[in-house]
């Protein structure tokens, strides 16, 4: 592979940052959705106030989805062994996530079509599920990929699972899901109290402080966690970065407080929980003082710092094995080849850019206020 430009360890590098900043940029768009999903029953009383809401993030969700289907896309591309352990072994997780996902479309066509209270008030509830839900359960995963899935590989690395879903709601996971599920909160009252107004965006500015401020606790709760009670995992053996992926080619082991090892070796690294901490304390300090703006970038910046500490706490792990250790995934072993790489990021370098500027395009076309009196003036509001 003399004539690809950049070295294999770079590539996998690369690849391993491009999927951190697709997976931030789902949590934040996508998340945004996820939070006004979850606060449509307790923000908005009437059956107009959900109106206005649902128009909130109608017109952009569809667009929002695709850092999910990048990230999806990335996973199988780049690393395809994480693809095949996590999508199948995590598979009823993923069904449920899909499944809470069709209800939001769902839930936005089929809601106008009567005008009755109790067939819109199944709708709104499904709208509430379709956000609370998978805000959870991707939390839960993040936790359960820093406590290690229950899975082994054989001579010629086919994975078995040998967890269930249950299996999955440790409680650390479901301290990290509840983490996501407050950050995205506090993101989606942000921006119904910038593009609402009247009792609506008060109602939004008042849970979106509380929410950010459970962030902050649950946030610091799990980084003790991790610190004093949690076994991370560290590669023993002699760590080869170049050569070809096999994940039983190392040797692995346990040990509590392990995940923090990074932030020593590279102290660069704290500036992603310090961004986590003060991104959500500068939302909630935003929403209290009505500085909606404000409050927005603050809580995206928060959670690009929380899902960064998860991504660079692991680093160079992407799946670890609580059963077999020595069978984790990480960067150096469980990529694709480097020719596949290289051309994955040229495709990548040309596309990027061209959905960036497509949903900031979009963005600044919706951007404007949202409601009553122009949903009124609508005819194509939901």
């Amino acid at each position: 592979m003399d004539f690809i430009p950049i070295d294999y360890e770079s590539l996998r590098l690369i690849w391993w940052a491009l999927l951190g900043v697709l997976l931030i940029g789902f949590a934040i768009m996508g998340g945004m959705d996820l939070g006004i999903g979850t606060l449509l029953p307790a923000v908005a009383r009437t059956d107009e106030e959900r109106r206005v809401l649902i128009n909130l993030m109608g017109p952009t969700w569809e667009g929002n989805q695709v850092w999910l289907i990048l990230g999806g896309g990335a996973i199988f591309a780049a690393f395809p062994p994480l693809y095949a352990v996590s999508f199948s072994g995590f598979y009823l997780a993923m069904i449920v996530i899909l499944l809470a996902l069709i209800l939001r479309p769902v839930g936005f066509k089929f809601r106008g079509k009567i005008a009755d209270h109790r067939w819109r008030a199944v709708w709104d509830w499904s709208l509430f599920i379709g956000g609370f839900v998978p805000a959870l359960i991707l939390g839960v995963a993040v936790g359960n990929a820093l406590l290690g899935a229950p899975f082994d590989l054989d001579r010629t690395l086919r994975p078995s699972y040998l967890g269930n879903f249950f299996g999955l709601l440790m409680p650390f996971a479901l301290v990290a899901g509840l983490v996501s599920l407050a950050m995205v909160v506090t993101l989606g009252a942000s921006v119904i109290a910038k593009r609402t107004n009247g009792d609506i965006a008060e109602r939004a500015a008042r849970y979106g402080q509380w929410s950010g401020i459970a962030a902050i606790v649950l946030f610091a709760l799990a980084g003790v966690w991790v610190a004093f009670g949690l076994e991370g995992y560290v590669i023993t053996s002699q760590v080869v970065t170049d050569a070809g992926s096999n994940p039983l080619a190392k040797e692995v082991t346990r040990q509590t407080g392990v995940w923090l090892a990074n932030y020593s070796v590279h102290p660069w690294t704290i500036a992603a929980p310090v961004l986590g901490f003060a991104g959500m304390a500068l939302a909630v300090i935003g929403l209290r003082l009505g500085r909606d703006v404000v409050a927005i970038l603050a809580s995206a910046i928060g959670i690009a710092g929380i899902v960064a500490t998860a991504g660079l706490s692991m680093f160079p792990f992407l799946l670890p094995s609580s059963y077999n250790p020595d069978a984790s995934l990480t960067v150096w072993d469980a990529s694709s080849s480097h020719l596949t790489l290289f051309i994955m990021l040229v495709a990548t370098v040309f596309f990027m850019p061209i959905i960036i500027a497509y949903t900031s395009w979009v963005y600044k076309v919706m951007s404007g206020p949202v409601s009553g009196e122009s949903l009124s003036k609508n005819p194509n509001a939901y």
